[in-house]
């Protein structure tokens, strides 16, 4: 998600509220013999993760991705790893696209999850009230519903129009809270709001992949026992040393929950 917005919202807020939150296919092997392209946001490029590249500046590339562990693995043809910390959906078709082509045998992508808001999302469930809470994420739920699919429409026939040939895998998002467990922080009636607006917005990009023929990738599952308050998260919670990885996978999360899911459906 956008690193400056997290920094600023989550920042200022949090500190001024005083309040703390606690074996290879056929398929796979005919994608390896093309070019790979790793689209998408925070999530695909791996912030929470560490081991940053430097030269990706504030994308926060990380080597513990999993674009990067799936390349290590399966040495395409070639590698275009253009994920990028905060990008939304415009920023995909305005800037991640260069390197597709006809030779590209394989794209993922995580995409959408800016357009909704999530840093705001998240921000105001942190220092607000249950009930404001829940309306913020209506008002995210009712983005999702009305201008999202458009949006991802944009973004798939880009994709499609310029890497004609390529497998397309679309990621979605885990849920956050494991729920029923007694956990510091954020109220029980938030933790479960937020789970389902996470069911919500995968439930759309998984129709808007469907729609055009892309496979959907769910990491709901891999990712299942090892959410916040699991007590084997996968996920960031509040990183104090470092809040941009907040509400992001760990290297752990990528590797286990992100990277089996692209290495199934690819």
């Amino acid at each position: 998600m956008r690193r400056s917005r997290i920094t600023a919202y989550v920042t200022s807020l949090l500190l001024a509220s005083g309040l703390a939150l606690t074996g290879a296919t056929a398929t796979q092997a005919q994608a390896a013999t093309g070019g790979y392209v790793a689209l998408g946001d925070s999530y695909s490029s791996g912030v929470g993760a560490g081991s940053y590249i430097s030269s990706s500046g504030s994308c926060d590339r990380s080597t513990n991705a999993y674009p990067y562990l799936w390349n290590a693995a399966h040495s395409p043809s070639s590698f275009s790893f253009l994920a990028c910390s905060g990008a939304t959906t415009d920023d995909v078709l305005s800037g991640q696209l260069g390197t597709l082509s006809s030779s590209t045998a394989l794209v993922s992508v995580t995409i959408g999850g800016n357009d909704a808001g999530f840093a705001d999302v998240m921000t105001t469930c942190v220092i607000s009230s249950d009930s404001t809470c829940l309306s913020r994420i209506s008002t995210a739920q009712a983005y999702v519903d009305s201008t999202l699919p458009g949006k991802l429409d944009a973004v798939y026939d880009a994709i499609r129009a310029k890497a004609p040939n390529a497998k397309v895998v679309v990621l979605g998002y885990p849920r956050f809270y494991k729920l029923g467990t007694t956990c510091l922080g954020l109220s029980a009636t938030k933790r479960s709001a937020i789970n389902n607006a996470a069911d919500y917005i995968d439930t759309a990009i998984a129709k808007r992949a469907a729609d055009h023929g892309f496979t959907y990738g769910d990491v709901r599952s891999t990712f299942s026992g090892h959410e916040i308050c699991s007590g084997s998260s996968w996920l960031h919670s509040v990183n104090w040393l470092d809040i941009t990885e907040s509400y992001h996978p760990t290297a752990a999360g990528q590797s286990g929950g992100y990277l089996p899911v692209l290495t199934s459906n690819a």
